[in-house]
């Protein structure tokens, strides 16, 4: 009887504890739902993507990039057809971001420290379609917002040359082979051989000493409201 019981009392035990295991497992879930419902996605293309990940990976409230290929002409395109050029796709990224932690216009301040933005046939040694600079906008504020700071920057002379970056509206998106992702991290040497020689590291180090954020002044929010009034009057 004790055996039985002792075996009978180390059953309920378990189950009570895997029970109570999944009941908060399923709470966490819940409550990680609505965070999940806010994160937001903004889109990016700055020549090749291995370079575009590190900066934006670092950016407290961003919790995701991934390489990939955006406004292809042809479905689910892989690299070597972008490569050709043929396909109307930017290299780009798309960086997944806590709106309550980090906004668009951040991401913005930080997209400007990784290109030259004055550069109109492609990115340092990469030319072609696929490796055109662009912001992506999902909603006319984006565009309006990236629009204000491409001319803040732009006013700001930081470059001598004039900024040509377009904005662009978003219309796809497709991941980009698993091997492409975080390469930077999984193939630093050849990475970091390809940032040097591409002239891009040198160009970033020197105009932004470094810096990992465009230190820009803010678009005050009465200023945004004017642009945005202005683009879309209220009818009386």
């Amino acid at each position: 009887m004790i055996k039985v019981s002792r075996t009978l009392f180390l059953f309920l035990f378990s189950f009570v504890f895997i029970l109570s295991n999944r009941f908060v497992e399923a709470e966490n879930i819940k409550a990680e739902e609505p965070r999940m419902a806010a994160l937001q996605k903004a889109y990016f293309a700055g020549g090749c993507f291995w370079c575009m990940e590190g900066p934006f990976e670092q950016t407290e409230g961003v919790t995701g990039v991934d390489s990939g290929y955006v406004n292809s002409k042809v479905p689910n395109p892989i690299y070597e057809q972008v490569s050709e050029g043929n396909t109307g796709a930017y290299e780009a990224i798309e960086v997944v971001y806590d709106p309550a932690k980090v906004d668009f216009e951040d991401l913005l301040n930080v997209y400007w420290t990784t290109i030259d933005p004055t550069q109109t046939d492609g990115q340092f040694a990469d030319r072609g379609p696929q490796y055109l600079t662009a912001i992506f906008y999902q909603t006319e504020d984006e565009k309006k917002i990236a629009e204000e700071s491409r001319k803040v920057l732009d006013e700001s002379r930081i470059f001598k040359k004039p900024v040509t970056v377009p904005v662009v509206s978003f219309q796809n998106w497709a991941r980009a082979e698993e091997y492409h992702q975080d390469y930077y991290k999984k193939n630093a040497a050849h990475y970091n051989s390809y940032s040097l020689g591409s002239g891009r590291k040198s160009f970033l180090d020197k105009t932004w000493n470094k810096k990992a954020y465009c230190p820009l002044r803010r678009i005050t929010p009465e200023r945004l409201k004017e642009k945005l009034a202005a683009a879309w009057p209220i009818k009386e």
